[in-house]
């Protein structure tokens, strides 16, 4: 018998109770013990399983296409202005061009970037290593990032944080590259995606070499370097190959803050990179750590980079090259083109050219200039005057045009005859000199516009305190010790220093003056001189001043002539002549206001008579004068009137030079050409001076064989029978003093303006043509005669003395179809003297000419709007 039943129990047909309780394990009637799920459990186990991944792999999915369509359209979004990288296959970057004078000497660099161009093949293993090491030891084996650098850096500033430590880059090279030559802007997050989208493709599209000789010739380094080469002259004074181990590694250091590691401010902070730019190569194994110990042992000693001094008075003729440069290739070519530029200038006959020009304006600034007071006064107190001088002096801003040789001195002391003058040394040394009275004789006072006698005691010219400008003496004097004893501002008369201690008292000439020289074989200049002082004022007074040649001008109304057929013993009629005008009546005359009646060509050119000038331009016309004038480029185009005969037209100091180049040379054309030749960066020849082909030139085992391709734009002849003329000039005539002890074959030709207001003087050898003009910057007289043959001519002879000293004497080459005959001149005996075949020595023949007479039709028009004014239409005096 069986008790009652319990909740899940039944009875069997047995008469047994069975139990249906639920198996806590399974939830199922049937539990199969604790721990053993059922099939149908398991079952669905399984399908859970399969849904959570399914759905897990549908949100990676989703993610991941969702992500690929973010990352495309990003990579659209920065890569679409991205600049095209296949132009750095043929890319250089920015290279300094230099111009170099005919000696090889260094004469500028022109430059927005200072940089020298070096190919990776041509630097040193070390300086490619050293940069590698430090900047991106991955570099041959990454594809233009880094991404286990990224990752380092990332765990490096996160650790890092908040500490006010400099995050740690991770740009690769090609990264740096992208972003030196292609991008610009702040670093923004923006700016580093585009910047590794640019180095992937920069990867692609250069070789590894390739993006390394752009890295290094581009990089800034500092000190206004850009590039290893260029870095290397500007800290060590070397070149790349020369550099040692620790000087390689310093440079490689410089990228990360070129300026907080200038060795030259922050030695200790330079040392202690290029320490680690050496601990990086030792990592690498590119030295051994016996080198490491080596180079970290030497001393960082960095050499300031010197350029070579300047030549003297060159900067004219440099800023002329630029010029030329600029007008050719562009502004960005010649100053990033890597250009290498060859001239013709000379720099031993450039300075005599200087020297001669500025001896020569001073002393007509001497002569007639006056003393025009001192540069400044100090007032300072008597007791204190020794000691306060020094600092108000240094307060003294230097006059312009003051030159580099003189020194601002105080007067310190002043008696009848002698005054002490005391100045600082480039040492801040205190030096003192005397001024004798006997020196300054030329310190006259200016009253009504002309120079006063002249001084009669060192008072009239300076007092205590005056600030003036100084020549020191060649062996200067330390100053006297103790106080000076001064009677109401002057020490009691002293005796005359020795010339020894004996300063020169200068002062800036106002009067300005320009000259060329050049070589009439080739048309080179070889020397230039502007004006005063580039310092003070860079207009060039020999290329870019206009003025009027006035008699130097004559040469080519006389070539006209003699290509007429006229002889150099023809005579015309000196003798006032009346020109009628629209203005009125002109009656010009000669400088000495003297006729003399028939004249002979040759008289008349020696001694630059006007009226006989004017009556050749009346019997050849102006027309053909005005052709020649063009044809030898002494102008672009001149009126058809009869005061341009007398050099009433304008023109500058170069274009004389050239037209009287080409005289020298029998009448073939001559261009003056500042610069020989340019090659680019590759050493192609891009630009040639022209008119001289060398056909054999390229080929060193053939002779060299030079042709003259310039056109004749002159009869020979008629130039052999000017030239020789014109030696008379200078033997005889108005040129006499150019000739001064130099004796040798000369032609020259004095120019004078209206009322003395332009001197010149243009003369030549065989083999050097020089011409000299003095004047002022706004024209105005030089004084009562002032003529190019007093003013001009002795400058001349000054710098021919040197730059023909040493020369052989040459002679002009006389042509076939020309004799040498003496005649009589009837002015001064004897004369010699080149005639044509068939012409008769001392013959004059009837050229119809009357005593006065109205101008050729051609010559009817006056002269207006020329530079500085025609008053009377006269435009060449002497």
């Amino acid at each position: 018998m069986t008790g009652p039943l319990r909740a899940g129990e039944k009875l069997a047909p047995s008469g047994r109770v069975k139990s249906e309780r639920v198996n806590s394990e399974t939830g199922g009637p049937h539990g199969g013990g604790p721990g053993k799920p059922s099939k149908r459990r398991a079952g669905v186990l399984v399908r859970a399983a399969r849904g959570i991944v399914g759905a897990v792999l549908g949100v990676v999915l989703l993610v991941g296409v969702l992500g690929s369509a973010g990352a495309y359209i990003a990579y659209k979004h920065f890569s679409a202005d991205l600049p095209d990288v296949d132009g750095l296959r043929n890319y250089r970057p920015p290279v300094m061009s230099r111009i170099y004078a005919g000696d090889s000497r260094l004469l500028a660099e022109l430059a927005s970037e200072r940089r020298i161009f070096v190919p990776v093949a041509a630097m040193p293993a070390i300086v490619k290593q050293a940069f590698i090491s430090a900047e991106d030891r991955n570099f041959y084996t990454h594809g233009g990032i880094d991404p286990m650098a990224i990752l380092r850096a990332a765990m490096f500033d996160l650790a890092h944080a908040g500490q006010g430590r400099r995050p740690l880059g991770a740009s690769t090279i090609t990264q740096q590259v992208a972003k030196n030559m292609l991008l610009d802007g702040q670093m923004t997050l923006s700016r580093k995606i585009k910047e590794a989208i640019l180095a992937i493709r920069i990867e692609q599209t250069l070789s590894k070499d390739r993006i390394l000789e752009l890295y290094l010739n581009e990089i800034y380094l500092g000190q206004g370097a850009y590039g290893v080469a260029a870095a290397a002259q500007t800290y060590f004074n070397k070149p790349l190959d020369k550099l040692t181990l620790a000087e390689a590694a310093f440079l490689a250091a410089l990228p990360k803050a070129p300026n907080n590691l200038n060795p030259f401010k922050y030695p200790e902070a330079a040392r202690i990179r290029r320490d680690y730019v050496l601990d990086r190569l030792a990592e690498d194994h590119v030295i051994t750590p016996v080198q490491q110990a080596e180079a970290k042992a030497a001393p960082l000693v960095p050499s300031e980079f010197r350029r070579p001094p300047p030549i003297p008075g060159a900067d004219w003729f440099t800023e002329d090259v630029r010029r030329q440069l600029v007008a050719r290739f562009g502004q960005d070519d010649t100053t990033q083109g890597g250009l290498m530029v060859r001239t013709s200038l000379d720099p031993a006959l450039q300075v005599a050219a200087e020297r001669s020009l500025r001896d020569g304006l001073m002393n007509y600034d001497h002569q007639l200039g006056g003393w025009r007071g001192a540069v400044a006064h100090l007032d300072l107190p008597a007791v204190g005057f020794e000691t306060q001088w020094p600092a108000a002096l240094n307060q003294q801003p230097r006059p312009p045009g003051m030159l580099a040789a003189w020194k601002l001195a105080v007067v310190a002391a002043v008696s009848e005859s002698t005054a002490k003058v005391e100045w600082l040394n480039h040492l801040g040394a205190r030096r003192a000199a005397m001024l004798a009275l006997p020196d300054v004789a030329w310190a006259r006072v200016v009253r009504d516009g002309k120079p006063g006698p002249a001084p009669r005691r060192m008072a009239d010219v300076v007092r205590v305190g005056d600030v003036v400008m100084i020549k020191p003496p060649a062996v200067q004097a330390e100053p006297q010790s103790g106080p000076v004893v001064r009677v109401r501002g002057r020490v009691p008369a002293a005796p005359m220093p020795a010339a020894a201690n004996r300063a020169t008292l200068c002062q800036v000439p106002l009067v300005q003056g320009a000259m060329v020289s050049l070589d009439p074989q080739s048309g080179r200049v070889l020397a230039m001189v502007g004006g005063w002082s580039y310092e003070q004022s860079q207009f060039n007074r020999a290329t870019q001043a206009y003025r009027q040649p006035g008699s130097s001008f004559k040469p080519i109304v006389y070539l006209t002539a003699l290509e007429k057929g006229v002889s150099p013993s023809q005579r015309f009629l000196d003798a006032p002549i009346v020109v009628d005008t629209p203005d009125g009546r002109w009656r010009p005359g000669n400088y000495e206001g003297t006729f003399g009646g028939p004249t002979s060509l040759r008289v008349a050119l020696e001694q630059s008579l006007n009226l006989v000038t004017l009556r050749v331009a009346q019997q050849v016309g102006m027309k053909a004068i005005a052709d020649n004038a063009i044809a030898f480029h002494e102008v672009d185009s001149m009126p058809l009137v009869l005061p341009a005969a007398l050099g009433a037209v304008e023109t500058t100091v170069l274009r004389e030079a050239g037209a009287y180049a080409s005289l020298a040379m029998g009448g073939r054309e001559v261009i003056p050409s500042l610069i020989d030749s340019v090659q680019d960066e590759d050493g192609h020849v891009v630009m040639r001076a022209p008119g001289l082909d060398c056909g054999g030139c390229s080929d060193p085992s053939k002779p060299p064989d030079v042709v003259d391709t310039r056109a004749q734009i002159a009869d020979p002849d008629s130039v052999f029978q000017l030239v020789t003329m014109m030696q008379g000039v200078v033997q005889r005539g108005t040129g006499k003093p150019a000739g001064k002890g130099l004796n040798r074959p000369i032609a020259g030709k004095t120019g004078t303006t209206q009322d003395f207001a332009d001197a010149w003087f243009a003369g030549f050898t065989p083999d050097l043509v020089t011409v000299v003009w003095v004047g002022f910057d706004t024209p105005a007289s030089l004084g009562d005669g002032e003529t190019g043959g007093a003013v001009a001519a002795p400058i001349w002879n000054s710098y021919m003395t040197t730059a023909l000293a040493g020369h052989p004497v040459l002679s002009f080459p006389m042509p076939p179809g020309v004799t040498m005959a003496p005649w009589d001149s009837g002015r001064g005996g004897t004369v010699i003297d080149a005639f044509k075949a068939d012409q008769v020595p001392g013959a004059s023949a009837p050229l119809g000419m009357g005593l006065a007479s109205a101008p050729t039709s051609d010559a009817a028009q006056q002269p207006s709007g020329l530079h500085g004014g025609v008053d009377s239409g006269l435009g060449g005096l002497y």
